[in-house]
């Protein structure tokens, strides 16, 4: 079985995608303490943002900090998808598509393969993800873990990056092998 990852090229821009959304989240965590004139020190952030609070905050405070406030909530959850796509690895088998990424696992049998559904031509880099008749079987004990699979990819789809080596190769694999694979129970087979 060969286990398809991204390439060299992707890893490196997985990393400067990181670094930017590192230093996002940290100016976001900078300017929401100066905006509302807080201290993230433990013993005095609620002394300090009591005080700023009594003082009161206009329009000009609220607006910048509610904005930083946003991303500092979202700017973990893209952190973690970019590190979910670092560690990708698609491996097809004989009953269907295994995808591990940091400590999760989806099993994907073929039958559950509706298609690959491949990107506009509008897009710089190809797109492609394959779209699935439910939820993939999520191997994990970490029910944390599968909210963050359902944040970073959604429901009934699997992303396959462009960066992904051999990535032709992987896409074809799937649409031989889902084209093969009997029906799910209950349902009548597409014509061909």
């Amino acid at each position: 079985m060969k286990t398809y990852r991204l390439s060299s090229a992707g890893r490196r821009k997985t990393l400067v995608l990181l670094g930017a959304a590192l230093l996002i989240w940290a100016f976001a965590l900078w300017s929401f303490a100066s905006t509302l004139r807080i201290s993230y020190n433990p013993f005095r952030f609620w002394p300090t943002l009591q005080e700023s609070l009594a003082q009161g905050l206009g329009v000009g405070q609220v607006v910048p900090a509610l904005l930083m406030l946003v991303l500092i909530v979202a700017t973990p959850l893209l952190i973690w998808a970019l590190l979910a796509e670092w560690a990708l690895a698609y491996t097809p088998t004989d009953d269907g598509l295994r995808v591990e990424s940091l400590g999760l696992r989806l099993e994907c049998p073929w039958a559950s393969v509706r298609a690959v559904h491949d990107s506009d031509a509008d897009r710089d880099e190809p797109w492609a993800e394959v779209l699935l008749t439910g939820e993939p079987a999520v191997r994990t004990a970490h029910p944390l873990m599968r909210f963050l699979y359902r944040q970073a990819w959604g429901p009934g789809r699997l992303p396959l990056a462009p960066d992904l080596e051999e990535r032709d190769e992987l896409i074809a694999t799937i649409r031989r092998s889902s084209a093969m694979a009997p029906p799910p129970a209950g349902t009548a087979a597409a014509p061909a």
